[in-house]
């Protein structure tokens, strides 16, 4: 779990793999999920969080100058992402999601917020006790990343009330 004392590259590392966590969490839940726009809903969310990986992956690379490829996707293999950007452990909200099925989109949407919100409060902390600039500049980006998917799943929301 990230402090915010990283230097950037371990940062990068660490968010990478948060961000892992949660595409691994909402593409579990897009396959749970009851309702067709529930799946829907939730497979978005995983597309945007593989969106933030491949992010993460391209600073990372081009601050190491180190474009391999193959090199990173080995990394990704051996490296388990055990915790969701909001800070919870994949295993904890995987255990929860297997109590509620999500049978409408405004429980889906509910549940979403509440994992972005807690993603955009994690990355917010880390970006006032970030002691590297570079990692803070990092983490600012991350939490406009949040809140896009908040409006985004409000604006959503509103559609269901």
């Amino acid at each position: 779990m990230m402090t915010g004392k990283e230097d950037l590259l371990r940062a990068l590392i660490e968010a990478y793999l948060m961000e892992n966590g949660t595409h691994i969490f909402y593409s579990g839940a897009a396959e749970k999920a009851a309702n067709p726009d529930a799946r829907k809903t939730f497979a978005e969310l995983s597309a945007w969080e593989e969106r933030h990986m491949e992010y993460i992956q391209y600073l990372y690379q081009a601050i190491e100058g180190d474009l391999d490829l193959e090199g990173f996707e080995a990394f990704k293999k051996k490296t388990p992402a055990l915790v969701t950007e909001s800070g919870i452990p994949v295993k904890d909200l995987e255990a929860k999601a297997e109590k509620y099925v999500f049978v409408d989109d405004k429980g889906a949407l509910d549940f979403a917020l509440e994992m972005e919100g807690k993603a955009y409060n994690l990355y917010r902390k880390l970006s006032g006790d970030a002691a590297d600039s570079n990692a803070r500049v990092v983490f600012e980006e991350m939490m406009s990343q949040e809140v896009k998917h908040i409006e985004y799943l409000k604006d959503l929301r509103q559609k269901f009330a």
